[in-house]
């Protein structure tokens, strides 16, 4: 929002969401805020009405607290009655944060994905199966109405001062404990050993991602997918040491097999999902990102999560 808020093309911003906000408090002029649900499409026809390009970001992340068939008609179906309003509105781009989950958990999978390789449903986790469908319900609905560029993001993991974190995968009565045991680790005076296995991660900055649906509404480059990523693979070991820990690292197998049957235990919670992306972690190339849209991500993988956790310390 600071980004379109601060960009002359940008013209008027109208934002539906489900809970109650006041723009004016952050400063953002441009914004017209109006509470409504994307499982309502008569509320998201009135709000889209006369929009150029259509963002859509809403999505239940962890599950907590929703049952299955409730998590689905927000996240699959509320993204299909939100493309339909925008058809409706006559809106020349959609642009849909997607993620790195759409691809999968393969074992097939490259070593690094570029856009070329396909979207997958994974095994377990309800987060990328429906990503992946998602996807493909996009596509086919972009080939029905051919005036609607349909742009597709896939971010890792996003960090930076303003991230939810971890917190929102913890039951909602212990995330205060967490919370307050994660604050005093940082501030820890002695390092402190733990057992870490040497898995990859990528991370993007929150602004880096801004910037990329930025171009998106401008329509900087051509409709279609686009990876993004921060320069640079971390592992755990780097995290772990940059949270002030002592690594002791210990290998990987064991810890993505075990990852593995975590997520397939029957009758789960969907938190426990998250688990198969442990089990088959998934890089990705953004260069065509780089190339095609023009994005230039200002921080490095390491940075972003530096900055993450600055924020945490209040630093």
């Amino acid at each position: 929002m600071p980004l379109l808020q601060a960009d002359e093309r940008i013209g008027r911003i109208v934002g539906i969401a489900r809970r109650p906000f006041e723009p004016a408090e952050h400063g953002w002029t441009k914004m017209e805020y109006r509470r409504g649900d994307v499982r309502d499409p008569a509320a998201l026809e009135q709000a889209l009405a006369g929009a150029d390009v259509v963002v859509h970001l809403a999505f239940l992340v962890t599950g907590e607290g929703a049952d299955r068939p409730t998590i689905r008609a927000i996240n699959v179906d509320g993204t299909s009655n939100t493309f339909a309003a925008a058809a409706a509105a006559g809106a020349r781009r959609f642009v849909y944060a997607s993620s790195v989950a759409a691809y999968g958990f393969g074992r097939d999978n490259p070593v690094v994905l570029t856009e070329d390789w396909p979207t997958r449903p994974a095994q377990h986790l309800f987060y990328a199966q429906e990503k992946a469908e998602i996807e493909h319900r996009l596509r086919r609905a972009a080939t029905q109405h051919p005036a609607i560029g349909l742009y597709l993001l896939r971010p890792p993991i996003v960090l930076g001062p303003h991230s939810v974190g971890a917190k929102r995968f913890l039951p909602a009565r212990v995330e205060p404990l967490a919370r307050r045991l994660a604050a005093l680790a940082l501030r820890l005076p002695v390092p402190v050993p733990a057992l870490v296995a040497p898995l990859p991660f990528q991370f993007v900055h929150e602004q880096d991602v801004g910037e990329a649906l930025r171009l998106c509404v401008l329509g900087a480059g051509p409709p279609g997918a686009y990876n993004l990523a921060g320069d640079g693979v971390l592992t755990a070991l780097d995290v772990a040491r940059e949270l002030g820990l002592v690594p002791v690292s210990v290998p990987g197998a064991p810890v993505r097999a075990a990852a593995g049957l975590l997520a397939a235990l029957p009758f789960a919670p969907p938190q426990l999902g998250w688990a198969e992306a442990i089990s088959t972690p998934v890089i990705m190339d953004a260069a065509k990102a780089r190339r095609e849209l023009g994005w230039r991500p200002r921080y490095t993988g390491l940075e972003a999560l530096r900055d993450t956790l600055r924020a945490q310390r209040g630093d």
